[in-house]
């Protein structure tokens, strides 16, 4: 049985409250009976993209557990990559990662872009995706992760920043029955759905949760509620089941 903790949506500035809420999440995590396998974060680290905010991530992340990290939209990459991966190289190209965990794959696809708040996987992103899927046997278990999710979820301001366009990344997806599941954030919001025929799983907030817009008028956010985190567990069966919790 793999356990992932998943969060999303740090976005750690100088104001210690969002790193207070993200210790929250790792302490909490740290401090289970039974450690998970790893610890996925997929996207907007820091609020600002300013190397600072990534050092605080590094700080924070810190785990003797394997933790895996995607970009989102409000990371900047050549600050991203020196504040938290600590390479001084100034890249500015999608940063992809691949992650062997338990007996599984995770693929953590850039679908930042640079000076925008839109989700896109590029041509290179794309391939490296073709490539890496092309060479998981078709009996491990694959799970892709990005910050966008590639589908509709029914919220007009966030939806128009979804990934787009979806149907690349849905075709690639169809032709590799090893991917269990698409994993993403950006949505601030625990939330559930299907792509490609594969379950989408979208994780809750730390900073903040979208507040959606049958629960009546207000900030586009609330601050109010406590930061979650997700638990995919995927059993020896083949089945994929997403708990959802909150930690006060």
């Amino acid at each position: 049985m793999l356990v992932i903790a998943h969060l999303s949506d740090t976005h750690l500035d100088s104001h210690p409250r969002s790193a207070e809420r993200t210790a929250r999440v790792m302490d909490y995590l740290h401090g289970l009976p039974r450690p998970v396998d790893a610890i996925l974060i997929t996207g907007d680290i820091a609020d600002h993209g300013e190397v600072a905010e990534y050092e605080t991530a590094a700080r924070l992340f810190d785990s003797p557990l394997p933790v895996m990290v995607c970009p989102g939209n409000h990371d900047v990459r050549p600050a991203y990559r020196k504040g938290l991966l600590g390479d001084d190289g100034g890249g500015t190209g999608p940063i992809n990662a691949r992650h062997d965990v338990a007996g599984a794959v995770f693929l953590l696809a850039d679908s930042s872009v640079p000076g925008a708040d839109d989700g896109h996987l590029d041509e290179e992103t794309m391939a490296w995706l073709a490539d890496e899927l092309g060479s998981v046997p078709a009996e491990t278990p694959t799970f892709i992760a990005l910050h966008h999710p590639p589908v509709v979820l029914h919220h007009p301001v966030i939806d128009p920043m979804r990934l787009l366009p979806a149907d690349p990344l849905a075709e690639l997806v169809a032709a590799h029955p090893q991917v269990v599941a698409v994993l993403t954030g950006h949505f601030h919001t625990a939330a559930a759905s299907t792509f490609a025929g594969r379950p989408l799983r979208i994780a809750p907030g730390v900073v903040s949760t979208l507040r959606m817009p049958w629960e009546g008028e207000g900030p586009l956010t609330t601050q109010t509620q406590p930061p979650g985190v997700a638990f995919h567990v995927y059993d020896d069966a083949g089945l994929l089941t997403t708990h959802y919790r909150v930690v006060v």
